[in-house]
């Protein structure tokens, strides 16, 4: 088997560090936590821990609500279908047409973070949990929603996609999905697995999964892999952390309303810039080993474009840069890619190379 299943874990550790499943009583189906629920986990801030996800492809109501069938139906064994799934489709209450498809592990709460503070979520491992995911076009969603599904299909459109290589020690992983239904010809790319929903509970009531916004939540931003680290404004006491959406690969734009869908195993560590020490309010913002990513979000692809633009100036006048220099800068070496155009909410992420800005950061350190 090129990727072993991986199960839940017994026990609330692993490998020394503290691990959180997912399954019921640690996850929210289709809503993000808010500051009425109670947190799953407590972590110190540095901490790091070790955390499930859950795929929402292959257990939704459209779906039947049943992996084992599902999977069967397309030639995978039982044995190789994740037991939390199973159990989240069996057990978890979750209502389609109110709320969101996916599936949230969390809350975390971070001891002492408080409004104001930020929230820097780094990624410092993903396992594949299987060997398997889905892709899928439903309900007229997606880029072209007047045209996919094709005339005639009824439900959702979904691929099985396989990991043919597991990413090594390089990151380097390869998977594929057949042309055609029936067609024993594959199309392969390169893995870059990711958690596609990362985010803190905000005041009030539970909010739909889908939409992202300053609470972060369901950016999609593909970047997002080992290595990375975002920076989210705290909203309530706690934090209220959480993460979902687990993706092997996925497209800048996500066209098709879903990726490369399927479980990932974790490891995290959450650090805290307290109110007084954060230099900068009200953006979003993540950040590579070579990359500064902006990111902007709106209903209209072409503000959130403008969102982006606006964040990246900041970063770098915060460098130090004037921002009519940041601005042409920009003009002259940045990039601006669509992360997704399916989830309500557009988003556009830039990416600066740090390289570029050598003297500034040497500066700031």
């Amino acid at each position: 088997m090129i990727t072993p299943t991986l199960h839940p874990l017994p026990g609330t550790e692993h490998g020394g560090l503290p691990y959180l499943p997912a399954g019921p009583g640690t996850v929210l189906w289709g809503r993000l936590p808010c500051d009425g629920d109670a947190p799953v986990l407590r972590v110190e801030p540095g901490r790091r821990f070790v955390v499930d996800t859950v795929s929402h492809e292959g257990i939704l109501e459209d779906q039947g609500r049943d992996p084992l069938r599902w999977f069967a139906e397309r030639g995978v064994e039982a044995a190789d279908v994740p037991r939390d799934a199973v159990e989240v489709a069996a057990t978890v209450e979750h209502d389609p047409l109110r709320w969101g498809p996916h599936v949230v592990t969390g809350p975390v709460e971070v001891a002492g973070a408080r409004p104001g503070d930020v929230l820097s979520v780094t990624v410092e491992d993903l396992a594949l949990r299987c060997g398997h995911g889905v892709v899928s076009n439903r309900h007229g969603r997606g880029a072209l929603p007047g045209e996919f599904p094709l005339a005639g299909g009824t439900g959702p459109f979904s691929v099985l996609a396989r990991v043919d290589a597991a990413p090594d020690a390089t990151g380097t992983g390869t998977g594929s999905m057949p042309v055609a239904p029936g067609d024993a010809r594959r199309v392969r790319f390169p893995l870059r697995p990711f958690l596609g929903l990362v985010g803190v509970a905000t005041p009030g009531q539970r909010l739909h999964s889908v939409p992202p916004g300053m609470h972060g939540g369901n950016l999609d931003v593909s970047l997002l892999g080992v290595g990375s680290t975002l920076h989210l404004p705290v909203q309530v006491d706690g934090a209220g952390f959480y993460v979902g959406d687990p993706h092997y690969a996925q497209g800048d734009g996500e066209v098709a309303l879903t990726a490369f869908e399927a479980p990932l195993r974790a490891v995290l560590r959450v650090d805290l810039v307290p109110a007084a020490a954060v230099r900068l309010r009200d953006v979003l913002w993540a950040e590579t080993p070579e990359l500064l990513v902006p990111i902007g979000l709106d209903p209209d692809l072409d503000e959130a474009v403008r969102r982006a633009v606006r964040t990246a100036v900041a970063l770098l006048a915060d460098l130090g840069m004037h921002p009519a220099h940041a601005y042409a800068y920009l003009s002259a070496a940045g990039d601006f890619a669509v992360s997704q155009v399916v989830d309500r909410v557009c988003g556009v992420h830039g990416t600066i190379r740090k390289a570029d800005l050598a003297e500034l950061l040497g500066a700031r350190a």
